[in-house]
């Protein structure tokens, strides 16, 4: 898949939340990089198995009420998605809104490089 395909595939996963089966448009070594650390360790989550550590997080920790995805913007190896979530924090039972861009860097036709920047309000 080119960068492009790559894209379009992961919006389409990610708007039915199918955070598992996006996966598999992962290279085995990514790196996926947060704006802040969970929990005092670092904001960067190396490997296929880290990323799917912090889906297993998600998913145990917030109740998604909406969760919506931009169409992608993409130029060569790179493409951007903007993310809008409505969620419930399981634990403290917070509702907030989420306002976040994922970029992504694609290399044969696997993701190799993520990293989240939220919004600034």
């Amino acid at each position: 898949m080119n960068t492009e395909q790559v894209a379009k595939k992961v919006v389409e996963l990610v708007r039915k939340q199918a955070w598992y089966e996006a996966l598999m448009l992962y290279d085995d070594n990514v790196v996926s990089v947060e704006a802040f650390s969970m929990g005092g360790g670092s904001p960067e989550t190396r490997g296929k198995e880290g990323v799917r550590g912090k889906i297993d997080w998600w998913v145990n920790a917030m109740e998604v009420h909406s969760f919506k995805a931009s169409e992608p913007f993409v130029a060569h190896d790179r493409f951007v998605v903007q993310y809008d979530a409505d969620v419930t924090d399981k634990s403290s039972k917070q509702r907030r809104q989420m306002s976040e861009v994922g970029v992504y860097t694609v290399t044969d036709g696997k993701i190799v490089r993520e990293e989240f920047l939220p919004r600034a309000d």
